[in-house]
């Protein structure tokens, strides 16, 4: 009989329905009595009788002890497998397993294997109650005691139902097998009280990354129990790409402006990571409006917006053209930006400790702060079970109180985003800045799971805070269970805008390069508009902007939320549109439609052969009624070939060919990404940052990867 033996009778002493609680308190009593085991070794060596006959540790080591035996068995106990035992940590830290195919020590003799069902992976190891023989020992003590009522543990020590099964899984046995000093200082760790403000330097659970235990890349041997890692939760928005419409039955194309970089750094992330992005990741609009153009501006913010308007040939598809709308908006200058009162919303929950998510938060908001005025004010709040204010409103004059309190941050816990969002927004709303920049940053990996955490009650929360006049920016960190839909959401519903940061050079452009245009707005529920003439256009494909789609009768309704634009933002748009009498048609004629040709070629008269009429509305900061502007086009706005193209007009038009590909959209099926990077290099142009030139690398990554 082997010790695996003893820890299957241990398992079958703790009842069905025991609470993870009591599950913890069981596993503590057994490391204890292999505690008290390993102490009377030595003894045990020079009297075996006497050892086997300990009350103590008969549950323990009396199968175990014979002649031939025993000196093996008392070694084997205090050398088991330390991979078990940073498993059991991050067990008790995390509650559910992250590495994959780590092997939990316990191999069966052959004849116990064939009395056992093999073991599959990633499943509970299933073991038959039983009733207890004999009087109680130890163990039976603590299952005893555990099942009594206890006090609330430590979120840290919560594990997730496993579809609630009645037998100790796989991770019970591993921590029961780790060594024991180490397993109990372990659940020490884990039952620490959490800080009255959530993230303020609470004690460490674990002194090494789990990252430090290799998988095996060896298959399991037989009777060996192994656990995989879980799916990613990532989430994305599913959203179809846009079809091709008639404009004889549906001219009007209308939608939300949309300046969000997030999906452009996750697919980076992605292919430099060795893998294609999910197809559900990639929003092409987000991927045009991630680069920086030298589109026209505005004289001056009386008219904030300016529209440049380009129709030329499609590089995938010479039956069809492209019409690129291209819109900048005014850039306040530094010396005359408004004061900002700025509140640093930082999820601080279990999920947040890893070193791509908190420790490169902090670092981006120390950014954030270098770049700030001496009379700006920053608060910050943190949320993990509860919220709690870290950082009443500080003028940033005081620079050092501010860093310090980003340094004192530290993870735990569960993640009850709502009510730091209500925190937060209430601080701003003690601190509001008349004519300034009022702003919460939400920082998160978008893991909400304690209070209201669906997509549709944040919404409601964030839209019922929106009229306070409080501007919203969401950043999201790390993999594995980013929630990108809820990020989008609250984005897109709190007047704010949403960026993914994956790495410092990225916190550096979205907080420090592009600050005018990430805080400080010129324009709110920006729409847009586009009527095509019937006479001259018989089909348009809206490339991108699929979440954030409205209804026609949107576009002058100023109840009807939209986008929101900052200081110097440029925003594109691109159509493919079908010219009339093309062969690449795909909709015939109706049958019914020849009324209608008399009135709209009256209309083409009159308006001197336009393409289409382009329609802004906007809001200036601070008003409740929308300003329209509006942009004829026609032949004036075309050129023959794409080569006559600006050059950061055929630059965007790679990057959507791309974001297409990425996503999968069949009208770029034949369009080959060596054809998309030979566009782009040879549009690439200034490149100060280097932001083109990566752009070329992931190119020809995805280039090798859609090879395998």
């Amino acid at each position: 009989m082997t010790v695996d033996k003893e820890l299957e009778k241990l398992s079958r002493l703790t009842p069905p329905a025991a609470t993870p609680e009591a599950r913890a308190r069981a596993l503590a009593a057994a490391m204890q009595a292999f505690d008290t085991a390993e102490n009377n070794a030595p003894a045990a060596q020079g009297n075996a009788k006497g050892w086997r006959q300990s009350s103590i540790i008969n549950w323990i080591w009396s199968p175990i002890m014979n002649k031939k035996f025993l000196a093996g068995s008392a070694l084997a106990t205090l050398l088991v497998i330390p991979a078990a035992g940073y498993l059991t940590i991050e067990l008790t830290r995390n509650g559910s397993p992250i590495v994959d195919q780590t092997e939990i020590a316990g191999d069966l003799s052959k004849s116990e294997a064939s009395k056992q069902p093999a073991a599959t992976v990633g499943q509970p190891v299933t073991i038959a109650p039983q009733a207890p023989a004999g009087n109680a020992s130890l163990a039976e003590q603590s299952v005893a005691d555990a099942q009594a009522p206890q006090d609330k543990v430590a979120p840290a020590l919560a594990k997730p139902d496993s579809s609630q099964t009645s037998e100790f899984d796989a991770n019970d046995i591993a921590a029961l097998t780790n060594k024991p000093e180490g397993s109990a200082a372990a659940l020490g760790a884990a039952k620490r009280s959490a800080p009255a403000a959530p993230g303020i330097a609470p004690q460490r659970q674990l002194a090494e990354p789990m990252a430090a235990i290799a998988p095996s890349p060896a298959p399991p041997a037989e009777g060996r129990v192994q656990i995989q890692l879980d799916p990613d939760r990532e989430r994305f928005a599913n959203a179809a790409a846009n079809p091709i419409k008639s404009v004889a039955t549906d001219p009007v194309s209308t939608f939300s402006a949309d300046v969000d970089s997030a999906s452009y750094a996750f697919v980076r992330r992605s292919l430099t990571g060795g893998a294609m992005p999910d197809p559900l990741s990639v929003r092409v609009e987000e991927m045009i409006n991630y680069f920086p153009y030298d589109w026209p501006g505005p004289d001056n913010a009386d008219r904030p917006f300016k529209a440049t308007v380009t129709v030329m040939p499609t590089p995938w598809n010479h039956d069809t053209e492209l019409m690129h709308v291209a819109i900048k908006g005014y850039d306040i200058a530094p010396a005359t930006t408004p004061h900002a009162n700025l509140v640093f919303l930082i999820d601080v929950s279990g999920s947040m400790d890893e070193p791509d998510k908190l420790p490169l938060l902090k670092s981006a908001f120390r950014l954030l702060v270098n770049r700030l005025k001496p009379d700006d004010t920053v608060s910050i709040v943190t949320y993990a079970g509860n919220a709690g204010t870290v950082l009443t409103p500080t003028r940033v004059a005081e620079k050092s109180k501010i860093l310090s309190a980003i340094d004192r941050l530290e993870a735990g816990g569960s993640t009850g985003g709502a009510e730091g969002i209500e925190v937060a927004y209430d601080l701003a709303k003690q601190g509001f800045v008349k004519d300034g920049v009022n702003r919460v940053m939400l920082a998160t990996d978008g893991d909400f799971n304690v209070g209201p955490s669906s997509d549709e009650d944040l919404k409601r929360i964030i839209e019922e805070r929106r009229k306070d006049g409080i501007f919203l920016t969401v950043l999201g960190f790390g993999r594995g269970n980013l929630n990108d839909s809820l990020m989008q959401t609250l984005a897109q519903n709190g007047n704010g805008s949403a960026a993914y940061i994956d790495t410092l050079a990225e916190a550096q452009k979205t907080l420090v390069e592009e600050a005018g245009s990430t805080l400080f707005p010129i324009a709110s529920d920006v729409k847009f508009q586009v009527e095509f003439n019937p006479e001259r256009i018989a089909e348009y494909r809206l490339i991108g902007y699929e979440t954030r789609a409205l209804k026609r009768e949107d576009f002058n309704n100023d109840r009807v939320d939209a986008g929101d634009i900052g200081s110097g933002h440029s925003v594109t748009a691109i159509y493919e549109i079908t010219p009339k009498g093309s062969p690449a048609v795909m909709n015939d004629d109706l049958r019914y439609g020849a009324a209608d040709k008399a009135p709209a070629a009256a209309a083409d008269s009159a308006h001197h052969g336009e393409l289409a009429f382009v329609k802004m509305r906007y809001k200036k900061p601070g008003e409740d009624k929308s300003a329209l502007i509006t942009t004829p086009v026609d032949h004036n706005n075309a050129v023959t070939t794409l080569d006559a193209a600006p050059q950061d007009v055929r630059f965007s038009v790679a990057v959507a060919a791309f974001g297409q590909k990425l996503s999968h959209v069949a009208a770029v099926d034949t369009y080959s990404y060596q054809a998309i990077a030979d566009l782009a290099a040879a549009s690439r142009g200034t490149d100060a940052f280097g932001y083109r030139s990566d752009f070329l690398g992931l190119v020809r990554l995805a280039d090798g990867l859609s090879q395998r």
